[in-house]
């Protein structure tokens, strides 16, 4: 029995390594597309129908590439860095529910389990701005640090309010109590919350404070090239996989819907979540370190308790 679980993990684990690849080719080619046409231009065009593959020939080529280390940076903590930022990926991916019984592994908490491996993206980000030893990289590594946490106790009470609600953590359970009426209708402030909570967390456009180009070069990974660079950019671009997904079970029903095969459903909301991160990216300008902390902890904060309160309360009575 215990060597049929571990092949099941071990598979399962091969599997979300490839989805992940292929998220980050589907998605950033859905960016380039997007801010292309916003912008009145193609996007890419050359490699592939409609520059397709341009992505995978850019990740081609930054593999091919060497890592150079700073000469005075820490060397273990710059290495380190992007596989934290990375790894934990794998494994807040194994109980997300595509459909009843379509998931890598089932477990009571699984919602607490992707919020806790989802802070580790935050302590890869400090590690890189502190190994590099790079006044750019320090100053997006303590934003980092300030931006989680001003928007990780709003986060952590609107999911408080949906846990209630369905009275359980795991994820198939929670999108299972919404086959009748989704909670982004019971719960439209909490889903709103919960959407700006997500863009801060992904590090996403208005709120990209640790790499903030414009201000920073290129923030905590100004020093990183070649593959490094590469899982940086690939853990972004799974994390919002991750945060969307969880906005889908959450929220959205999960996989429910009519007609189309539970799967399809799922990776439709999944989809249409992450074009609303690229849309915010290419539509609103970024914001100030100041202002995200204000909205946090003046805005978000006071919302999310009082909401949270009022469920509370709704559901006692």
């Amino acid at each position: 029995m215990k060597d049929i679980n571990l092949l099941h993990i071990v598979i399962s684990l091969l599997g979300i390594m490839g989805m992940v690849s292929l998220n980050a080719v589907l998605v950033v080619w859905l960016e380039r597309k997007t801010a292309g046409r916003m912008q009145f231009r193609h996007g890419p065009m050359e490699v592939g129908f409609h520059g397709i593959l341009q992505t995978l020939a850019d990740g081609i080529k930054l593999v091919s590439k060497q890592l150079v280390a700073p000469s005075h940076a820490d060397t273990a903590l710059f290495i380190m860095a992007p596989v934290v930022s990375l790894v934990p990926i794998f494994v807040a991916m194994m109980p997300i529910p595509f459909s009843a019984t379509i998931l890598a592994h089932e477990t009571d908490t699984g919602l607490l389990l992707v919020i806790a491996l989802g802070l580790l993206n935050t302590l890869g980000i400090l590690l890189a701005g502190w190994g590099s030893d790079n006044k750019y990289g320090l100053l997006g590594g303590t934003r980092a640090v300030g931006q989680i946490l001003a928007y990780k106790i709003p986060l952590l009470l609107t999911v408080l309010t949906i846990v209630i609600l369905a009275g359980s953590f795991s994820l198939r359970e929670i999108a299972m109590s919404q086959n009748g009426l989704w909670n982004a209708f019971m719960q439209p402030v909490a889903f709103l919350i919960y959407i700006v909570c997500i863009v801060l967390e992904t590090n996403r456009s208005p709120f990209d404070m640790a790499e903030a180009e414009s201000e920073l070069v290129a923030g905590f990974h100004t020093e990183y090239s070649g593959m490094a660079f590469s899982m940086f950019f690939l853990a972004e671009y799974s994390y919002m996989f991750v945060a969307a997904a969880l906005a889908t079970v959450m929220f959205l029903g999960g996989w429910h819907g009519p007609i189309l095969p539970a799967p399809i459903w799922f990776i439709l909301k999944v989809y249409f979540l992450l074009f609303l991160m690229i849309w915010f990216r290419w539509t609103f300008p970024r914001v100030r370190i100041d202002q995200m902390l204000m909205m946090g902890w003046k805005v978000l904060l006071p919302i999310s308790l009082i909401n949270f309160l009022i469920t509370a309360v709704v559901l006692a009575l």
